[in-house]
């Protein structure tokens, strides 16, 4: 069965300034409805590269526990590797829609990899406008080449200098983490599985839509990872939920913007909190962006921290294999 792509959609819905109904939200997810305006707080900006790491591990606690998202800047990634990077994809959703859906993620597989359209399933049936290409980038043992684009041909090389830098951004970020917690520096690097935590890409493509007031690129969802590593173009489109207000997330050209997950939010019992966010679309623009989720093993069983826990503080989160987790979240089953 041939799947419907946005990308299709959005070029058939220009000339009747129109899109069809299950992409219209709900009044209370309508991003005209329900945007917050005027003055708005922003999200915590932080220089990665400050050498005082107990001010810098300060920060990022903070940001971590009261936000569950933050900027980084000088986060050391060179700017011509992430443009580089952003314009191998680009060109791969420029490409003809035959030459796309070789990439195809087959309709009996159990990963996540490959170009599509659907994610999980929706409340009423209702569908985002967005069309997808996973792939994992890093460890290198954990690749598989299948999903990753021949055409651009740069498309290869650029993502795997890529991967090279944002794996040590994760690092980083981890080791900082766990400072944050008072444990050590590699307790939570370690607790996802060390060498064998994988670096999960998400291309998002949101294509130019009539009606940006009723669509969603993405509805809200907290994501199930451990740490999101996203790096967006120029067109607004991030949003964030603080103070039971939706929030735009301002564009910081060059900068890092880190999400706190479902799998950190466990892991430190509560102290780090996952973000609730969603994505807008734009009518004249496309909006794309490339975040790198960190995901623990399959099989790995993920917990609050043994050294986080006592008679004060009991566990808030029970243990669970990260397949398992994944699974319930994606076809919306309660845990």
């Amino acid at each position: 069965m041939e799947v419907e792509r946005v990308q299709s959609v959005a070029f058939s819905s220009v000339s009747v300034d129109a899109i069809p109904p299950e992409i219209i939200r709900t009044e209370k997810e309508q991003p005209a409805l329900t945007t917050c305006r005027g003055q708005i707080p922003q999200v915590p900006t932080i220089d990665f590269n400050d050498p005082d790491e107990s001010n810098l591990t300060r920060l990022v606690a903070e940001a971590s526990s009261e936000w569950g998202m933050f900027q980084i800047v000088n986060h050391g990634i060179p700017n011509e590797v992430i443009t580089d990077f952003q314009k191998a994809g680009k060109e791969f959703f420029e490409l003809p829609q035959v030459e796309k859906e070789v990439y195809a993620k087959p309709a009996d597989s159990k990963s996540i990899e490959g170009y599509g359209s659907k994610l999980q399933n929706e409340v009423e049936g209702k569908k985002a406008w967005n069309d997808h290409l996973f792939h994992i980038i890093y460890p290198p043992s954990a690749i598989n080449y299948q999903y990753w684009p021949k055409n651009p041909p740069s498309y290869r090389g650029v993502n795997e200098e890529y991967s090279k830098w944002v794996e040590g951004v994760g690092h980083k970020l981890l080791g900082l983490l766990s400072l944050g917690l008072g444990v050590e520096k590699n307790e939570l690097k370690d607790s996802l599985g060390g060498d064998e935590l994988k670096y999960l890409l998400k291309i998002n493509y949101y294509p130019p839509c009539p009606r940006p007031d009723l669509a969603l690129g993405v509805p809200a969802h907290t994501d199930m990872s451990a740490i999101t590593i996203l790096v967006p173009n120029e067109v607004q489109g991030l949003q964030v939920f603080r103070d039971d207000h939706w929030f735009d997330v301002e564009y910081i050209p060059n900068a890092l913007v880190i999400h706190i997950g479902d799998q950190l939010e466990i892991l430190s019992n509560g102290k780090y909190k996952s973000v609730l966010h969603r994505t807008t679309v734009n009518k004249d623009m496309t909006r794309m962006s490339w975040p790198v989720f960190l995901e623990p093993p399959s099989e790995l069983a993920i917990g609050p921290l043994p050294k986080l826990i006592d008679d004060k503080n009991p566990p808030k989160y029970k243990k669970k294999k990260y397949c398992d987790y994944a699974y319930c979240k994606l076809n919306k089953i309660s845990e």
